[in-house]
């Protein structure tokens, strides 16, 4: 009787939960008004040759549940989009994809790239060289292709919008520190919702 009232309740909260968690699930039909302009790396290298920007490379998978939370919900906001477009050359790139990438001389590839796997898939040559083992991660370069950070996981548009004005103004040449950083951040007041 003891393990039959506990299978019932968890039944019940299993039934209680499943409408919430789809709900949150659920894919939004409404688009930006400014969505992001996605080019390749190549195109991004090539690009910054007549007019330099800043790269920012989201690193993602297609079965990673907080990468798809980062295109919704931040990438899809109207002012993170509308900031990314004007100040970055923006490249998604799939960790796991049987994409061939040329990058600073070198060409990557995915050699162990099943086409029949479902989920997860070979780490593309180009995710091991960039050091990327967690999913997302936003990395940022340099109008040369130089590497400049890393970001990991999941941010709102409040959380990630810190990186993009660090690297989109600069700030990061004079922050050299730990304490540096923690002095520059807490004087950091979000302007995005």
């Amino acid at each position: 009787m003891h393990q039959l009232t506990l299978r019932m309740k968890w039944i019940m909260w299993i039934a209680a939960m499943c409408p919430a968690f789809l709900s949150a699930q659920s894919s939004s039909t409404e688009e930006p008004s400014h969505p992001v302009n996605w080019i390749t790396i190549e195109e991004a290298l090539e690009r910054c040759k007549t007019a330099p920007r800043k790269i920012m490379i989201d690193v993602y998978t297609s079965w990673c549940g907080p990468c798809k939370m980062l295109s919704k919900n931040t990438f899809a906001d109207d002012e993170v989009s509308a900031f990314l477009n004007e100040r970055f050359y923006c490249v998604k790139f799939n960790a796991e994809s049987a994409d061939t990438v040329r990058f600073d001389g070198k060409v990557f590839s995915n050699p162990g790239y099943d086409p029949a796997a479902t989920g997860r898939n070979s780490v593309h040559e180009f995710t091991r060289f960039v050091g990327v083992s967690a999913y997302p991660t936003i990395l940022f370069l340099d109008e040369q292709g130089k590497f400049l950070l890393p970001v990991s996981g999941y941010r709102t548009p409040p959380q990630i919008e810190i990186y993009l004005k660090l690297v989109a103004d600069e700030h990061y040449k004079s922050i050299t520190t730990t304490e540096e950083w923690q002095a520059w951040s807490a004087q950091f007041t979000p302007a995005w919702q």
